[in-house]
């Protein structure tokens, strides 16, 4: 498939950290995805129950993190992975997070992983 929809800074807040002073409130992460999907029936119908639903997307993945409570970026992203093929049967994902408040010294650190199901 050479089909794919694409996030890009999407802002999501969520409990994430190991030391303690990372615990005390949510923190904000950006996160960018890339999900194979098949945009073909869409383009020729023009219908949204062909498309993947960005609104249906982004509540899911907001109201989830929002519940979550990790240490690691890494726990986050695969779980979020998870979430994204269980819920919207996406085969592919690539995802990069964003952490801007985790290293004073930069705008932010971050991971990317591609997860395939």
């Amino acid at each position: 498939m050479s089909d794919s929809v694409y996030v890009t800074g999407l802002r999501l807040e969520t409990l994430i950290g190991v030391y303690a002073f990372e615990r005390v409130e949510r923190q904000l992460l950006f996160i960018d995805l890339e999900l194979d999907f098949d945009c073909h029936r869409a383009g020729q119908s023009d219908d949204l129950r062909h498309a993947l639903d960005y609104d249906r997307l982004f509540k899911t993945l907001r109201s989830w993190a929002l519940a979550q409570d990790f240490q690691l970026l890494e726990a986050f992203g695969e779980a979020l992975c998870v979430l994204v093929h269980e819920q919207f049967a996406i085969a592919r994902i690539q995802l990069q997070i964003n952490k801007p408040a985790a290293v004073t010294e930069c705008s932010a650190v971050g991971i990317k992983m591609e997860r395939r199901f």
